[in-house]
């Protein structure tokens, strides 16, 4: 008689849904707080070595598998060989009712690199097509008008490129408009001209010019979506930037408390802000984007925030 020894189940903590983190609205569409961006997806900043095809895909299936139904693209990330809104159709077509694309304009770049910052108003509806186009849409979802040569915030005034983004919408080719990379006194201009759902600035642990403009936000009901949250965490999160010491015990002392990662505790830090802030972490890593999606799920103690507070901003 054969005597088999039962061999006991294997047990995994399952990975938090997107959704644990709440749930904003952008317009009238609501999304998970935790989002993806799509910058990533086309490879590493500063390689022109594109990442896998196959591995940028695996991360957008997944994403939707794990609840993610934001996600932020421009067509202006690409790689000769790679492009961001032609891996979102590729992975994710037909779309699922819920997924809400947020796409970024008034930037663009050339297939020899060439990158330029300003376009006219009249140019903003062949980049909104553009984008259409790309991603095998009728209406783009939500429209940012991207404002600045650089990650540094320029003055001037919006209300032209926003009027025409209005008229765009007029025509059904635009559903909601937001800004990106914007001023207090240009969102106020914006408002002027039309509804906006969100502004999307550089924001996070040791980025905090934006903390009032962040308030206020909140106080009128609008998303405040950061991007390069994770800026001085990790070599290269930046363009052109290196990690930095700022905050690196305090987010190390929380995440060992919590069975966390110092990035987990960036990202949650920042949904903590507000239940208005959306996170849209950029990865081209299944395993990254699933740690970025249970950091929704992590419960900050008032010990934690007082103690992530008070870190200095970086010089």
């Amino acid at each position: 008689m054969t005597t088999h020894t039962a061999t006991p189940p294997t047990t995994t903590t399952p990975i938090p849904d997107a959704a644990a983190a709440g749930t904003w609205r952008l317009g009238d569409r609501t999304v998970n707080r935790v989002g993806l961006g799509a910058m990533r997806l086309v490879g590493t900043l500063g390689n022109p070595v594109p990442r896998d095809r196959d591995d940028a895909i695996a991360v957008l299936r997944r994403a939707v598998e794990l609840g993610v139904n934001h996600v932020d693209t421009a067509a202006f990330y690409f790689l000769p060989t790679r492009s961001a809104n032609e891996l979102i159709g590729a992975a994710l077509q037909p779309y699922p009712d819920d997924l809400v694309i947020t796409t970024k304009i008034g930037a663009s770049a050339s297939r020899d690199g060439a990158f330029e910052p300003y376009a006219r108003p009249d140019q903003l509806r062949s980049h909104v097509e553009e984008n259409i186009r790309q991603l095998g849409l009728d209406q783009l979802d939500v429209v940012n008008l991207r404002w600045g040569t650089g990650l540094q915030r320029e003055a001037g005034s919006v209300a032209e490129h926003v009027g025409a983004l209005a008229e765009l919408r007029a025509a059904g080719l635009v559903r909601h408009i937001g800004v990106s990379n914007v001023l207090p006194e240009q969102l106020d201009e914006a408002l002027e001209i039309t509804p906006v759902v969100c502004v999307q600035n550089r924001y996070g642990l040791t980025e905090r010019d934006d903390d009032g403009l962040l308030e206020r936000c909140g106080e009128l009901g609008i998303a405040f979506v950061p991007f390069f949250s994770l800026g001085a965490a990790v070599a290269g999160a930046v363009p052109g930037g290196t990690p930095h010491e700022a905050g690196r015990a305090e987010t190390a002392a929380v995440a060992e408390a919590h069975g966390a990662t110092t990035a987990q505790v960036r990202l949650a830090w920042t949904l903590h802000r507000g239940p208005h802030v959306l996170a849209i972490p950029g990865t081209g890593s299944v395993a990254h984007l699933e740690q970025n999606v249970a950091a929704g799920a992590l419960r900050l103690t008032g010990e934690d925030l007082a103690l992530l507070d008070g870190v200095a901003p970086a010089a």
